[in-house]
């Protein structure tokens, strides 16, 4: 899968050497959309809402994601997208579950210079190779519902809404948020 701009990087597995570049990466982001989430008896509902002043949404470091760069033969990879000035453009962390066939996207983060332009789509492509590889049946992701830039993304590649959960961020920096989970069969 070429994406328009995409010879204009290089996509590997990570090394360990890009684990601080990975970690330093601004995967912050502004919006003047969320989705609302309606939750009744019989299942929720989303509408896109304007929001004033736009939001900006910074994410807390994550302690947890010590783990940067996985093995090649691991249920694990981490893509990387390296722009011609060596810097890193952008990244795709995943795993696979042999029980249920699910490739999860743990993490995908694209710096701000680089949005737009075709990067997130190519990791994407590059998370959906490795699924293939590993013979998943469905790639899944977790994203919150105030990151409405992501989801019309997500949907363009062809994710559709699967889940809901309303308290995974209760207690944390992104309290009030709700987790949306996206899903799509492999290609």
């Amino acid at each position: 899968m070429i994406t328009p701009g995409e010879s204009a990087y290089e996509f590997r597995v990570a090394r360990p050497e890009d684990a601080k570049a990975i970690r330093a990466l601004d995967g912050s982001f502004t919006t003047s959309t969320v989705f609302e989430v309606s939750v009744s008896q019989h299942g929720f509902a989303l509408r896109e809402i304007p929001v004033h002043p736009p939001l900006t949404k910074v994410f807390p470091d994550d302690e947890s994601d010590e783990d940067d760069v996985d093995d090649e033969d691991s249920g694990s990879r981490t893509v990387v997208a390296v722009g011609v000035d060596g810097d890193l453009a952008g990244f795709v962390a995943v795993s696979y579950s042999p029980w249920n066939r699910r490739l999860t996207i743990k993490d995908i983060e694209v710096a701000p210079q680089h949005r737009g332009g075709g990067v997130g789509r190519a990791l994407m492509g590059r998370a959906v190779e490795f699924a293939r590889e590993r013979g998943a049946g469905h790639v899944w992701l977790e994203v919150t519902n105030v990151n409405a830039p992501s989801i019309h993304a997500y949907r363009r590649m062809g994710f559709a809404f699967c889940g809901l959960d309303t308290s995974l961020y209760s207690g944390t920096a992104s309290e009030g948020e709700q987790a949306l989970y996206m899903s799509m069969l492999c290609p």
